[in-house]
């Protein structure tokens, strides 16, 4: 594709400060998503302030020639739930992510090292366009329930109890969050934001043309903001849509004060310091089981997330920075990123669609993100802000980077031929087992469903070349 700013490519800097924040609103909701999800008194802020510095890390390392932001990764949820789980107090909970994260990481370290020594030419015939092309497309499309979901959902919630029965029979009332909004008024506001965002990136001119998010989301937002605004003036839940209620988090007693507007991070370092006394080397052990192998996963993902930003600015990232630098960067960024907020970090399918949508491969748009992740992670009112962007309005724009990171790997297999029953096969088994969901388990390991199909490609491709060959 034609970019319009390439690698090397230096913004003015107002237009710099736009870019920069239109790569973190992609980025952002899931970066704060992973630590409210794993709960424990993680810090959201914390992790913005680590995907800053893990991705800063990366762009040191891959010599700044890879435009990909690093975020939170859903990967290791399960095995920060482990760290938490075998934790004898809150303090060695923090210390086991991040050594869980030093783990991942230096499996990141090893694999980059033996790259350096064997090159890049045995991935590319293990992964060739057949086996990656549609491995990237399954990442996308197996985001897509999420980005539906979304689009149906408020951010608004009412508390509501349920009953549940155990397996025992035992049956409890279960405290449960609910959306308030009209689940149709939720979607009108999702597809005003992927419009906009649809109608500046296809017609707009010049900065238009190239902050298509920034405007969907705020168009998107103010829709929802008209419908929630008449919602509390009548007192009607289903038009409630904008929560609005993250701001009052901004008072202190009341009132506002310095804190309101600045407020330091809870490192996740600071907690770990005081669970040293208490470590003991069944934890650490734990630990390395609950980490390592999810990480050699992960490594698949980070491969067809570099093929893939290869293929939108027409230049291969595993020969030039390298592999052996992207896995360093990755690995190394990861481990930063844990330890300031308990996060492994990976690259962002997001921040690479954004580069696709936009044409803008600036990787110095990339260090102004990193940059402003790490201020405005000390800044309330903007994550406040983005806190209360409603989950339809990131859903409409998630449609449209969910679905290019989708096109851009179906792209990948236009030249290969599938009249061949080989292809065809390799091609087939990957789209049915990543979009069916094969995800397999082995104790307390699973291996995603994305990694999963890739794997299985990887065999099939294998066998049906080795039998066209006899």
């Amino acid at each position: 594709m034609k970019l319009t700013y390439g690698i090397s490519d230096k913004p003015k800097f107002g237009q710099l400060i736009v870019f920069a924040i239109q790569q973190l609103l992609a980025i952002m909701a899931a970066t704060l998503g992973v630590p409210v999800i794993i709960g424990n008194g993680m810090s959201p802020a914390a992790a913005l302030f680590g995907a800053g510095a893990g991705t800063l890390v990366y762009v040191l390392f891959t010599k700044a020639k890879s435009p990909v932001f690093l975020g939170s990764s859903f990967a290791f949820l399960g095995s920060m739930a482990t760290a938490f789980a075998g934790a004898v107090s809150m303090a060695v909970g923090y210390l086991g992510l991040i050594i869980g994260a030093v783990f991942a990481g230096l499996v990141y370290v090893v694999i980059a090292i033996a790259v350096k020594i064997a090159g890049v030419n045995w991935l590319n015939k293990l992964m060739p366009p057949v086996v990656i092309g549609p491995t990237v497309a399954i990442i996308g499309l197996s985001l897509a329930g999420n980005a539906v979901g979304d689009l149906q959902k408020g951010g608004v919630m009412a508390s509501v109890m349920q009953w549940v029965v155990s397996n025992e029979g035992v049956a409890s009332q279960v405290e449960s969050f609910v959306p308030t909004a009209n689940v149709l008024l939720c979607v009108l506001c999702g597809l005003v934001t992927l419009a906009v965002t649809m109608l500046c990136s296809t017609f707009g001119k010049k900065m238009i043309k190239l902050i298509p998010f920034i405007i969907g989301i705020l168009a998107g937002y103010a829709t929802a903001t008209v419908f929630t605004l008449i919602g509390n003036a009548t007192g009607n839940a289903a038009l409630q849509i904008v929560n609005f209620g993250v701001f009052s988090n901004l008072l202190v007693d009341g009132r506002v004060a310095f804190s309101s507007f600045f407020q330091v991070p809870s490192f996740t370092f600071l907690t770990a310091l005081g669970g040293f006394s208490e470590i003991t080397g069944q934890y650490i052990g734990t630990i390395a089981v609950a980490y390592v192998p999810v990480a050699l996963v992960v490594f698949a993902e980070h491969v067809a997330d570099h093929k893939n930003i290869s293929s939108i600015i027409e230049k291969d990232l595993l020969e030039d920075p390298g592999l052996s630098r992207t896995l360093l960067g990755d690995g190394v960024g990861s481990m930063v990123g844990a330890f300031f907020g308990g996060c492994p970090n990976t690259t962002y399918g997001e921040s690479v669609a954004c580069v696709a949508i936009t044409g803008n491969a600036s990787v110095v748009t990339i260090i102004a993100a990193a940059i402003g992740a790490i201020l405005v992670s000390f800044l309330s009112p903007f994550v406040a802000f983005v806190n209360s962007i409603p989950a339809c309005v990131m859903g409409g724009v998630c449609i449209a980077l969910y679905g290019f990171i989708a096109v851009s790997g179906l792209k990948m297999i236009q030249k290969v031929d599938l009249e061949d029953n080989h292809n065809l096969f390799v091609v087939s088994t990957i789209l049915v087992c990543g979009i069916g969901g094969l995800a397999l388990t082995f104790g307390k390991i699973t291996v995603t469903s994305i990694a999963t199909a890739l794997i299985l490609g990887i065999f099939v491709n294998q066998m049906l070349s080795r039998k066209k060959k006899a």
